[in-house]
């Protein structure tokens, strides 16, 4: 049996962090992003399971504070009907930010034509823009006859699993053809969510997902990935540096069965798919290396063991 890998976000002083990155390296785990503001720092991690009592303890030395962070590796389309006034500013805004605390990468997304009961519908490019990803949440309205008889309409062509929010608590998820989750009490704002009741609503919506993802991960481990995807992730890197001086938020993205590179296809599709591991093989015989819908980036889908005949 393989080293098993969970998630950790690590928050604490700038002051000597290179110590946890150096026992990271050194224990075989995987730095999956790093984000530093002024004196702080906060590190999302895939640490070997067995070795998150040596992390737990370097983070209390460090007067840090290492928790675990259930959707680090998942990548998440939030998607707003419109970009209207309306549906999108405040309380899409809000669902996002709040997936990103315990790890989740967000894209937001707002459709072209979701507007209205008669035309609500999503394109073919927004379909497939919304594949890309591990999953995909839709911030719907205030109005169960709207979300239960028309907004479901958004669902049709998405082939990741599926949650929604709202504002009606009396809405079963039996209700939503297509819908995985749903959530109540989250439906349109005019103001940033900082009530007792908002925030409650929230922590839900991340319980939720996060039961959503164990789901999928155990689903995942009856047939995993050909490599483990944060391998993958170092080894693109290692090997392709330029992906660093890239201007793009988290220029690396991690998701559950691969890696989105924010490098133009056209220029680095052959490069990253030359990565080589260790064992013999390239990344292009283990994956998919296909072009982005997001920005021309590049999007690169690890293959199943069954498919290849054998796991790195």
């Amino acid at each position: 049996m393989g080293v098993i890998f969970e998630p950790y976000v690590y928050i604490g002083g700038v002051y000597k962090h290179g110590l946890v990155i150096e026992l990271l390296e050194d224990i075989g785990g995987y730095l999956v992003n790093k984000m530093v503001t002024l004196a702080e720092v906060t590190m999302d991690m895939m640490i070997p399971k067995d070795d998150v009592p040596l992390m737990e303890e370097l983070a209390v030395s460090l007067l840090g504070a290492l928790t675990k962070s259930p959707l680090t590796g998942v990548e998440i389309a939030v998607v707003s009907p419109t970009l209207a006034s309306h549906h999108l500013p405040h309380s899409a805004c809000d669902i996002a930010e709040y997936l990103r605390h315990p790890g989740a990468k967000t894209t937001m997304i707002g459709l072209a034509r979701g507007m209205g009961r008669r035309v609500s519908l999503n394109d073919d490019y927004e379909r497939r823009l919304i594949n890309e990803h591990d999953i995909a949440l839709f911030c719907l309205g205030s109005f169960k006859d709207c979300i239960v008889n028309k907004k479901t309409r958004l669902f049709e062509g998405i082939e990741v699993p599926i949650a929604a929010t709202g504002g009606p608590a009396n809405i079963t998820v039996e209700e939503l053809d297509g819908a995985d989750a749903y959530i109540g009490n989250l439906g349109r704002r005019s103001h940033r969510m900082r009530s007792t009741d908002e925030l409650n609503a929230l922590d839900v919506m991340n319980d939720e997902v996060a039961k959503m993802v164990e789901k999928m991960r155990e689903d995942l481990a009856k047939d995993p990935p050909a490599v483990l995807p944060a391998r993958a992730m170092k080894e693109i890197e290692n090997q392709v540096p330029e992906v660093m001086d890239s201007l793009a938020p988290s220029p690396l993205v991690l998701k559950m069965s691969g890696v989105r590179v924010k490098l133009p296809y056209s220029l680095f599709h052959e490069r990253v798919r030359n990565v080589e591991f260790d064992e013999g093989p390239k990344l292009g015989d283990i994956a998919d290396i296909t072009e982005s819908k997001m920005n021309g980036y590049i999007l690169v889908q690890i293959k199943p063991k069954s498919e290849v005949g054998f796991e790195i």
